[in-house]
């Protein structure tokens, strides 16, 4: 039997808040979020805020919003890069070979 537990989205939003000396009902409220379980779901990794509360986060916590999701961020980049690599491989080797095609060698 397959386990579908969601793996978890890895972050620094607890060390960050705890380097702040805040508590999660802090950040909630500084946010203006209802709840401190929204700031406990992110650093647990069960989701990921919205864009807004990301930069605010970042603010708050005195960094870059990178450096709040920096495992993220480098696994993405990588994927990313490799991506691209091979579009643009691919991309080069059609026009490469079309060019033959169009002169006749």
């Amino acid at each position: 039997m397959k386990n579908n537990k969601p793996r978890a989205i890895p972050n620094c939003l607890k060390k960050y808040r705890k380097i702040r000396g805040l508590r999660q009902k802090d950040v909630a409220k500084i946010l203006g979020i209802k709840s401190a379980s929204m700031v406990s779901r992110w650093e647990k990794g069960l989701c990921m805020p919205n864009t807004l509360n990301l930069f605010k986060l970042a603010i708050l916590y005195r960094t870059i919003a990178d450096a709040l999701f920096i495992d993220v961020l480098r696994a993405l980049r990588d994927d990313v890069h490799k991506a691209e690599e091979k579009v643009l491989n691919t991309s080069i080797n059609l026009r490469s070979t079309n060019k033959q095609l169009r002169s006749g060698t």
